[in-house]
């Protein structure tokens, strides 16, 4: 596997220069070998792009590609050494799983022995092995998948595996199954994978680091777990977490946000609250019902409860604003009047759609 490194990456499909031109504004970035990164943002965000730049589809307007100390940006794909899985399994029908896993292997001579010897292994490993002399027109959308990804693992000179939203054809079902095996496969070979999706549940339980990406830009990086808890922008906020981060127009007022009248307690120094127009991003998971007034517990309406199997939804009425709760199934859920509490150190402040920093 190979370390990626962007450098001032840019691309514009009409030749253009203007900001508004480019489907991949410039920018600089690492892939480090190893690793699992999700391009995650809606269609025309420019994650496939990006993609395709990598594998060598389609050159860039600016910038260069490095492939660990290689610059690889005027080679072709077939002399980059990466795997590409693509939306739609393409595979050789005629062939056998057998013949399929073994056609890279077999275009560059290795012996036969050495041959049956990786694709028993990588078979095994994709719970194929049953299906090696079976064709593969006869497969499941899911098992031709892991086909298309097998063709990548059985190879030993492989950079980087790309894969662009390999799972938008499988059934809802089959998806946790094929996410669970990219993860096994990950923490087995250790490699360099990168995987678009508009699908930022699959982007959540799959990549180690998450690009956050609109507009042709990256507005936000990192491990899932950050992007959840902090959010840089409200556009993350809204992108990630299901449903999505509740935000409440707020003032800052000495050293409190103070929203419907009451100033709210939070984890911000007095001296990190902006003053003036702001807004409150609280996640429905942290938003809670209590039985009692208190710090920063406000009076609520429940308008609605959508029943989603081990939760709730809860939509409630707050100071004018609509906002989400998220309940497990064994909290009870309040009728009409209620007391809602955001805790204080759960709550991020927003300016002109930035995060305010804690410190």
């Amino acid at each position: 596997m190979a370390q990626i490194t962007l450098k001032q990456i840019g691309h514009s499909y009409s030749g253009g220069t203007r900001p508004g031109d480019y489907a991949l504004c410039p920018l600089d970035m690492t892939w480090h070998d190893g690793r699992t990164y999700a391009l995650l943002g809606p269609s025309g965000c420019g994650k496939t792009t990006m993609l395709n730049i990598v594998s060598g589809i389609v050159t860039p307007s600016q910038g260069r590609v490095w492939f660990d100390q290689r610059d690889v940006t005027g080679l072709p794909t077939a002399r980059r050494n990466i795997a590409q899985v693509f939306q739609f399994p393409v595979i050789y029908g005629s062939k056998t799983v057998y013949q399929n896993l073994a056609f890279p292997l077999v275009c560059r001579k290795w012996a036969s022995d050495r041959i049956r010897r990786k694709v028993g292994e990588i078979a095994d490993l994709l719970d194929l092995g049953a299906k090696l002399g079976k064709p593969a027109r006869g497969l499941t959308a899911d098992e031709k998948q892991l086909i298309s990804l097998g063709r990548g693992l059985v190879r030993e000179d492989v950079s980087a595996v790309l894969m662009d939203e390999p799972l938008t054809v499988i059934d809802p079902q089959m998806k946790f199954h094929l996410r669970r095996k990219l993860k096994e496969i990950n923490d087995r070979f250790k490699l360099t994978l990168v995987y678009v999706t508009h699908d930022q549940d699959e982007a959540m339980t799959f990549a180690s680091e998450i690009l956050v990406m609109s507009g042709g830009r990256v507005v936000q990086s990192g491990p899932p777990e950050h992007l959840f808890e902090f959010p840089q922008t409200t556009y993350v906020g809204y992108f990630i977490g299901s449903p999505a981060m509740n935000f409440l127009d707020a003032e800052g007022q000495g050293d409190r946000a103070v929203f419907a009248g009451i100033p709210l307690t939070t984890a911000y120094p007095g001296d990190r609250v902006p003053q003036g127009a702001i807004r409150i991003g609280v996640r429905p998971e942290y938003l809670e019902f209590v039985a009692t007034a208190g710090e920063n517990v406000l009076a609520a309406m429940v308008v609605d409860v959508q029943d989603h199997g081990g939760v709730r939804i809860v939509e409630v009425e707050v100071g004018g604003a609509r906002v989400k709760v998220k309940l497990a199934r064994e909290k009870p859920v309040p009728e009409g009047p209620a007391l809602l509490r955001l805790p204080p150190g759960k709550i991020r402040l927003y300016r002109d759609g930035e995060l305010v920093p804690l410190d």
